[in-house]
């Protein structure tokens, strides 16, 4: 039986009926046409579905549909605002830190995370936030950079 939620995505209201087994990842990609937020492990290995839901990163792929009923949820669409891309995108971009682009929506929605709680961090506290999203291609020196570069604009 499904259940009615209303939830804001990237600043946008939606009134959804959704079924109590979707994932949030389900819903956004699937019923609402946001592909932005990766379908990886569908364990909460990888990262690649990392989302904002109130300001906190949550794996998609684990967090049922029904419990983001009145939340707020970021996605990595919701960075580029009228303004053009989030200055993590811009950093991402300017130091090689997408190469495939498979975990750059996780890796962008962790960094944006930590930044916001810690504008100033280190090297280790940023390496520490994204240790919970795998990257292949890049061994993640240029992802570290990327946000250190940001950091260092504040």
């Amino acid at each position: 039986m499904k259940k009615t939620i209303h939830l804001s995505i990237n600043r946008s209201a939606y009134t959804v009926d959704v079924e109590p087994h979707w994932t949030l990842l389900d819903l956004l990609r699937d019923e609402l046409g946001l592909p932005g937020t990766k379908r990886g492990c569908d364990k909460g290995d990888c990262g690649t579905c990392t989302v904002l839901v109130d300001g906190k990163p949550v794996n998609a792929c684990l967090y049922l549909a029904v419990r983001a009923n009145r939340k707020k949820i970021l996605t990595v669409e919701g960075l580029e605002t009228g303004e053009g891309l989030h200055p993590l995108q811009k950093s991402f971009l300017k130091n090689g830190a997408v190469q495939c682009g498979f975990c750059t929506p996780g890796m962008l929605m962790t960094s944006v995370s930590l930044l916001e709680k810690n504008p100033d961090p280190t090297e280790e506290e940023v390496r520490s936030a994204i240790s919970g999203n795998l990257c292949r291609c890049t061994g993640y020196q240029h992802i570290v950079e990327a946000v250190m570069s940001v950091k260092e604009k504040k």
